[in-house]
């Protein structure tokens, strides 16, 4: 199987993800040692630095502590140098492990490398020798998902708890976590194409 050559640097939370992940890719992978970055000045400022040089895709478990640790980085690193990248809820324990996480699900260390690849391909990561496939202008809006009963309503987070396992993406995410990650994996019109078969309004 061909690595596939990364530009961006992959930070993920800890040597298992590691070694799973450098089976698909070639490309700088740092590990946030769980929690340690929370407490090491030393391993933000390394992530810092990778993140400014060449940009850094953030690729933690989909449970609670994986969103934790996501936010952290969030607030030490600029938005504009980090793409999300989000693995799909799936439940189940990884081999090493006598029993599964505290949420049941499993984290990139037990993850096929195909989804991966499309988790990978569906935040933007840059792969050196492919051409971009899907673009989308970040015509979503929080607006959009107020809309569409995603946000804002007093169901909507069961309606969009539902479209998250629809669209195999993990519970956690919020609806301002959610418009860039519709950003980069559908457009506007397919997203409106999920719930009606009109066009979505014009902006």
């Amino acid at each position: 199987m061909n690595l596939l050559k990364i530009k961006e640097a992959i930070v993920v939370e800890g040597r298992y993800d590691k070694n799973t992940l450098s089976q698909l890719v070639d490309t700088l992978i740092l590990t946030t040692d769980g929690f340690q970055v929370f407490k090491r000045k030393d391993k933000a400022a390394l992530l810092r630095q990778v993140a400014a040089k060449r940009g850094l895709i953030v690729l933690t478990d989909s449970d609670g502590a994986g969103f934790v640790i996501r936010n952290h980085l969030k607030g030490i690193i600029p938005p504009s140098q980090l793409k999300q990248c989000y693995i799909p809820d799936l439940f189940g324990k990884e081999k090493r492990k006598k029993k599964p996480g505290k949420e049941g699900k499993l984290g990139v260390e037990g993850m096929r490398p195909e989804v991966l690849e499309a988790a990978l391909r569906q935040c933007g990561a840059t792969i050196l020798g492919e051409t971009a496939a899907h673009t989308s202008g970040g015509e979503i809006t929080k607006l959009d998902l107020y809309h569409l009963g995603l946000s804002g309503r007093p169901d909507s987070a069961s309606l969009r708890r539902d479209f998250l396992k629809a669209n195999h993406l993990p519970e956690h995410l919020s609806a301002n976590a959610l418009v860039p990650v519709l950003n980069t994996i559908m457009t506007r019109e397919e997203l409106f194409q999920q719930f009606t078969e009109e066009d979505p309004p014009s902006v």
